[in-house]
């Protein structure tokens, strides 16, 4: 039992609510692009991208036990790997098994769909797979691949490989959601990278608070967090996003003040927790009014 509890923690469930919204995002503008989907099919998009979510989780922290890494990071709520392996290595297999599990749950899910929509869901499929296996052992030591691979994911690959499975199409509704999502998933990642930079750098990564220094990259923290609003704001005015989508915008000033405390505490070790922790109401909150306003457009 306790190998059990271990591998669930090391899944860090508190964090798996972003793949819900994401592939909410999906099921909505699907809808609104007049898809039918049956109900199977949604639970199964759902399905997928928790899977697919908990696997990159399962595996990130199985290979940074492996290498040590786990064993250097000075831990916070939101960075440094939940601790959970070595705490308890007799459960590292318990973690890789269930990694390669879940995994296999995306392929089959996965296949069903091409099976269901035809081969243009190989190619999100693909990209998605080789995120989930590539990310830690290989794309964290490429500054720019580390910086896009995560939004990647949750945005390109769940949300539009939502709505293809669900029977949409991609138009200019579903590119300028998923860009959103990519800009403000891969923004976070970056501002949790903030704290573990001397670890990460003596364990073989290399990322952009490596490569510029934090203060320099949280320049980029703030770049990112303004481009995903301007996104919004330039959906609505092109008619991309339905006017309800205006929710969305509502937490800028949020992510002004997010953008400005990170440039300024970003070599404050002791702050940084602080401004993770806005950083995830930021993005879940921008993502949720997003699924409320295009919801609200289909009335």
């Amino acid at each position: 039992m306790q190998n059990i509890a271990a591998t669930w923690q090391a899944s860090r469930p508190s964090f798996l609510v972003l793949a819900p919204l994401c592939v909410l995002l999906g099921i909505v503008v699907a809808l609104v692009q007049g898809a039918t989907p049956a109900g199977q099919d949604i639970a199964l998009v759902m399905l997928g991208g928790l899977l697919g979510h908990a696997a990159v989780n399962w595996l990130n922290e199985y290979d940074d036990y492996r290498s040590g890494l786990d064993f250097t990071t000075a831990r916070t709520p939101f960075s440094g790997g939940s601790g959970t392996l070595p705490a308890m290595p007799s459960a590292a297999a318990w973690v890789l098994t269930a990694g390669a599990l879940s995994l296999l749950g995306v392929v089959l899910i996965g296949a069903y769909f091409i099976w269901l929509r035809g081969a243009v869901l190989l190619y999100p499929g693909v990209v998605g797979i080789a995120l989930v296996v590539a990310y830690t052992r290989w794309l964290t030591r490429s500054p720019t691949l580390c910086l896009l691979a995560p939004g990647l994911g949750f945005g390109p690959v769940m949300v539009a490989g939502t709505v293809l499975a669900l029977g949409g199409h991609l138009d200019a509704t579903a590119a300028s959601v998923a860009l959103v999502t990519w800009l403000l998933t891969s923004e976070l990642l970056l501002v949790n990278q903030l704290p573990d930079v001397e670890a990460d750098e003596g364990h073989g990564r290399r990322h952009l608070p490596i490569l510029l220094g934090r203060k320099g990259a949280s320049r980029w923290v703030m770049a990112m967090l303004l481009a995903s609003y301007a996104v919004v704001a330039l959906g609505l005015l092109l008619g991309w996003l339905p006017w309800p989508a205006a929710l969305a915008l509502l937490p800028l000033p949020l992510a002004v003040w997010l953008g400005r405390g990170i440039s300024a505490d970003c070599n404050a070790p002791a702050r940084l927790p602080f401004w993770m922790g806005i950083n995830v109401v930021t993005l879940l909150s921008t993502l949720a009014l997003l699924n409320l306003g295009i919801a609200l457009g289909l009335a």
